[in-house]
Order: C-alpha cells, then sequence, then structure tokens
C-alpha cells in the first residue's frame, strides 16, 4: 500500500524539464534559480514555466537565469533582464499596474456587470403585472380546445 502510495504521490509531482548539466552546484542559487525559473513563462510554450518546458528557449532562459544568478544578480534583476529581452509575456503573474490592471479586474467587474444585470431582470419580471387568472367560460372554452 505504501509503495502505491509513493508511486501516486511521484506521478502527481510536477515534471522538471531541468537538466542535470544546468544544475547549479550551490543549492542555495539553484532553489533560486528555480524559484525564479518557475514564475517564467515559455515563450514557445502555452501556460508552461520555463523550468517545466523541454523546448530549446526555455533551456536557454534556464541558463540565463542561472549565468546572472552565478554573477551576483538579485531575483528581481535576473527577472527584470529576462522581461527586457522577451517582454512581459514572459512572467506567469503580470504586475498589477498600469494596463495590467485592467487585466486583473477585468474578470471581477464582468462578473459583478452580470450579477447586477440578473438581478434587475428578476426584479422586473417579479414587479411586471400579472395575468388575471381564467374566468368560468374561458377555462371551459380551453378546455375544450384542448380535449379535441
Amino acid at each position: 500500500m505504501r509503495r502505491l502510495l509513493l508511486v501516486l504521490l511521484l506521478i502527481a509531482a510536477p515534471a522538471f524539464a531541468v537538466q542535470p548539466d544546468e544544475v547549479l552546484d550551490d543549492p542555495a542559487l539553484e532553489s533560486r534559480a528555480r524559484d525564479i525559473s518557475a514564475g517564467l513563462r515559455c515563450p514557445v510554450c502555452r501556460n508552461e514555466s520555463i523550468d517545466e518546458s523541454n523546448a530549446g528557449v526555455a533551456r536557454d532562459l534556464r541558463l540565463m537565469v542561472r549565468e546572472r544568478l552565478v554573477a551576483g544578480d538579485s531575483d528581481a534583476e535576473v527577472v527584470d533582464a529576462v522581461v527586457a529581452r522577451y517582454g512581459e509575456y514572459v512572467l506567469l503573474a503580470p504586475d498589477r499596474t498600469g494596463v495590467n490592471l485592467v487585466l486583473w479586474l477585468a474578470p471581477a467587474a464582468l462578473g459583478l456587470a452580470g450579477l447586477v444585470i440578473a438581478l434587475v431582470a428578476v426584479r422586473r419580471r417579479a414587479a411586471a403585472p400579472q395575468e388575471a387568472p381564467l374566468d368560468e367560460d374561458e377555462q371551459r372554452r380551453l378546455d375544450e380546445i384542448l380535449k379535441s
């Protein structure tokens, strides 16, 4: 049972594309590199971090991140260098400022607008005048029509 659980956990673990020759000797720098590359999108793949991608450009980006860390750059400087080269598209979680703020707020605003429209429609329907019930003659005529 424990082996099965272990196998399931290994299958569910994220698959990293980092090659053994890319791994830094310093565990602290390697940890920082993994943290940075987990937040960077592969320019070729859709919504896949460079850590998970097997694309050549993702390998180049992983190597660039590690080279800059070895050179002494801070995490922010490394990310800024990658963004300067590839644009904000490479950020899996773009900044929440400027034009990007619209992208972050649009889903909530559209959801709220939909909720308001639904509430207005329900209230209008509830406030609409109700039709008077059928009188005896109309009910009898309707029953005759339905029988035939």
